[in-house]
């Protein structure tokens, strides 16, 4: 396929991956952020065409990985609630809360509608005046221009039977909380293409510059991640700590401005708890003040609940890059795709459900390969 098979030639991996191999001189931890870059390591498997001294971690940039169970819970709680549609993306249904998951209050009655775009919850709620529609708005800065739309354009049109609950997060104080812990092995980034370029580069040049840890900004082919790692570890071998952008087709050092512009107009910096990874502040996005009436949890009077985390999940570990799937005892075992623990397993971008699908079986050829 014209503009995707370049990106996953065999000929240039090979090379990329012996470039990679001839340039490490020492053991190097580094962690791709995007739970779709893990997904595409593990099904292409590029960790294991890569030198034995090179380690890739999975990081906590799947949204609905990190999504907190308190928030599940309220999710359960407004799509049980009499005269309230709840509209979601399909892989928010299966994510466990501290009770039931929104597939079992469906099942219980709930009116709970799976959506492809938050404008389409809109239109419901447009087309259904008599029912309160709340859209479960989750994501990192990718999902948050569609949303903002979502809720701009509502408030534009006076839909008051129209609001949001927000589950926003974002990257770069993620990276500075696991580049900050005891535990930390993280010694480089790969960058997730798809929210430079939206949100740019520039928030990332201080991280590089305060933990001495290079950010390489990747996309999601096999080609790209690859010449994302050479580059990183270029920089660890070298000792340097910069802010590099490998996928330049689609990223841009500003990002884009009518969608950061809409972004700010919706949403405001606050703190949020993340599964996983527990409390951390600054870190999400939450309506601004004068958005109030479109807010759920005000608009419902919902309780703040207290922060909870679900059964023997290591998903927190998993994320922090301290530990990899297959190292949780209950990985394909008491925890499968069918019935999962925690949410890494539900999500098409977890990192166990990856090694779920692609390592229990022979890793997809690259185009060329023999």
């Amino acid at each position: 396929m014209k503009y995707v098979d370049e990106y996953r030639d065999a000929a240039v991996v090979r090379s990329l991956a012996a470039a990679i191999a001839r340039d490490t001189t020492r053991p190097w931890t580094i962690m791709e952020i995007c739970g779709g870059q893990t997904h595409a390591i593990v099904k292409f498997g590029l960790d294991e065409v890569l030198p034995p001294a090179i380690t890739l971690v999975h990081g906590p940039g799947c949204p609905v990985c990190v999504t907190p169970a308190e928030l599940i819970d309220q999710a359960v709680a407004l799509a049980l609630r009499p005269g309230v549609t709840l509209c979601s993306f399909g892989d928010m249904l299966r994510v466990p809360g501290s009770g039931i998951d929104l597939l079992t209050a469906k099942a219980r009655g709930g009116d709970v509608r799976i959506v492809y775009s938050p404008l389409d919850a809109v239109t419901w709620a447009r087309a259904n005046p008599h029912r309160e529609v709340v859209f479960f708005a989750v994501g990192f800065e990718t999902t948050a221009p569609a949303n903002a739309l979502a809720v701009l354009q509502a408030a534009r049109a006076g839909l008051r039977n129209f609001s949001l609950l927000v589950s926003h997060v974002l990257v770069p104080p993620a990276m500075r909380a696991i580049l900050g812990a005891p535990d930390n092995r993280v010694q480089g980034f790969l960058a997730a293409g798809h929210v430079c370029a939206v949100m740019g580069t520039q928030d990332y040049h201080a991280i590089a510059a305060e933990y001495r840890a290079p950010i390489v900004v990747t996309g999601f082919e096999p080609v790209d991640i690859l010449e994302g790692l050479l580059r990183c570890v270029r920089q660890l071998e070298t000792g340097r700590a910069e802010v590099e952008n490998a996928y330049a087709r689609a990223v841009r050092a500003e990002g884009n401005a009518p969608a950061r512009a809409l972004v700010a107009q919706a949403f405001a910096v606050e703190d949020r708890n993340w599964r996983g990874l527990g409390p951390i502040p600054q870190s999400g996005w939450g309506l601004r003040p004068e958005l109030a009436a479109f807010d759920a949890p005000r608009k419902f009077a919902l309780v703040a609940p207290p922060p909870v985390e679900v059964g023997e999940c290591i998903s927190g570990e998993i994320m922090r890059g301290v530990k990899k799937p297959p190292q949780c005892p209950a990985f394909g075992t008491r925890c499968t795709p069918e019935h999962p623990i925690g949410a890494p397993m539900v999500s098409s971008e977890g990192a166990c459900a990856a090694y779920h699908r692609y390592r229990l079986r022979p890793a997809v050829a690259i185009s060329g390969a023999t």
